[in-house]
């Protein structure tokens, strides 16, 4: 069995052994902080390329830490051909800033067999973001896209709507509400969280199943993932 602490100890050229069990470490742990950013992702929509960044970063910090070992001549080796690249990502979100930064650092542990500070860092991390999370600091609600449609307006066409998102739609918000032809139809703007299992495909049927309603648009989640 592999022993743990004799891993600790940093040399110029790494066991084979010691490099599979940084990088694997590596990949477990950033794995885990992008699982974090996904379930405490607050917003509308997010980047399934940034959330495979996170596990990405993680690996090549760990390997260009290894490469650099204790050799002063092949750290700045790496600086110099790292200064060639041009990073140009603009960060919407200082929070994505911030997990960036902890894939980086378990990386970095990683790679110079720091293993214990690397698990005890990471682990720190997402319990401090699911605390985050679920406190106070974070918002009691977020939804998983937006419903528009035009309706008949009629008490009868009213208690359907109504019936069918509280069947499907664990929380749901109107946002706007206008009249059209003269008030005879009314134009729905919903900001919608479905329920768990619950398919849109399956929530727009029930949806159409309504007579009078029109022009149903449901831009969800996957929708307005960066393309």
């Amino acid at each position: 069995m592999l022993d743990f602490l004799t891993l600790q100890t940093m040399t110029n050229n790494a066991s084979v052994i010691t490099l599979i069990y940084a990088v694997l470490l590596a990949f477990v742990l950033s794995t885990l902080i992008a699982i974090t950013y996904e379930k405490t992702y607050r917003a509308l929509s997010y980047s399934r390329n940034y959330v495979q960044s996170l596990i990405l970063i993680s690996l090549v910090s760990t390997t260009v830490m290894e490469a650099v070992g204790d050799s002063l001549a092949r750290g700045i080796g790496i600086m110099a051909a790292m200064a060639v690249i041009r990073f140009r990502t603009n960060f919407k979100d200082s929070r994505d800033i911030v997990f960036i930064f902890a894939s980086l650092a378990v990386g970095v542990s990683c790679g110079v067999n720091g293993f214990e500070i690397a698990i005890v860092g990471a682990l720190s991390f997402i319990a401090a973001a699911f605390i985050l999370y679920w406190s106070p600091f974070g918002e009691s609600s977020y939804f998983d896209g937006m419903l528009r449609f035009n309706l008949s307006n009629n008490e009868h066409a009213r208690k359907e709507l109504e019936n069918i998102m509280k069947k499907y739609a664990k929380s749901f918000a109107l946002i706007t509400l206008r009249d059209l032809a003269q008030g005879e139809r009314l134009d729905y703007a919903y900001q919608v969280k479905l329920k768990r299992n619950i398919r849109k495909d399956d929530f727009i049927s029930a949806l159409q199943k309504i007579p009078s309603i029109r022009g149903i648009n449901f831009m969800m989640q996957e929708a307005t993932v960066e393309l």
